[in-house]
């Protein structure tokens, strides 16, 4: 077993199943796609640790969410093999491509060019996988409506551009900044109407676009 394959099974093992991701189909997918390979090669030694993981390369920072959390997410969505999926704020693509494993289809983008670039080269050999440079704020319309929509980060403003492109039955799960502490939640789109519910504490980095403005000061 190689090197990277051995820290894959560990995080799993270690940083996964210890936060209570049980699902067979999350577990499967997090253990077969090579997270390596959507990092920069200078840093494709912290592909595994529990973190954030920046892989910006010049610009705005931009991450890949910390494993647990990305497992916790895709345990909670409920993707099933018929879904139409959007993530947002894919980064290089490693959420995609771990939900193109439970999803028919999916959706990602990215607000940074280069990084939606190198997500669609990541992605190139998932044929149910479209990458696109697009704010995160605004989603991608033309492919809606989704069955569930997953943000790859946190939002301190209420994403109702996003939520404008469930379906009905549909969910997003994310962070919510707004909230002290951060809680992960799910919002589910029922009779024309949207419900929060509190999934758990979590953080992440929040995405470009969706963050609140900053106040005024004298």
């Amino acid at each position: 077993m190689s090197g990277f394959s051995t820290a894959r099974l560990k995080m799993v093992d270690g940083q996964v199943r210890t936060n209570d991701v049980t699902d067979r189909r999350v577990l499967d997918a997090m253990l077969t796609v090579p997270r390596e390979a959507f990092v920069p090669v200078a840093r494709q030694a912290l592909a595994y640790l529990d973190l954030d993981l920046d892989v910006s390369e010049g610009g705005a920072k931009r991450f890949l969410i910390k494993p647990q959390l990305t497992g916790k997410l895709l345990q909670a969505a409920e993707i099933g093999e018929g879904d139409n999926v959007l993530v947002v704020g894919c980064a290089t693509g490693y959420l995609a491509a771990l939900t193109a494993r439970l999803a028919r289809q999916v959706t990602a983008t990215e607000c940074d060019p280069a990084l939606a670039a190198k997500a669609k080269d990541a992605c190139a050999s998932l044929p149910n996988v479209t990458c696109k440079a697009a704010a995160c704020a605004e989603g991608d319309p033309s492919a809606a409506p989704y069955d569930v929509i997953l943000l790859n980060g946190a939002v301190e403003v209420t994403p109702e551009a996003l939520l404008g492109q469930l379906k009905e039955g549909g969910r997003l799960l994310g962070v919510s900044a707004q909230s002290r502490p951060p809680r992960a939640m799910i919002v589910t789109h029922t009779h024309g109407e949207f419900g929060h519910r509190a999934l758990f504490d979590a953080a992440a980095p929040v995405l470009p676009g969706l963050e609140q403005a900053a106040a005024f000061v004298f």
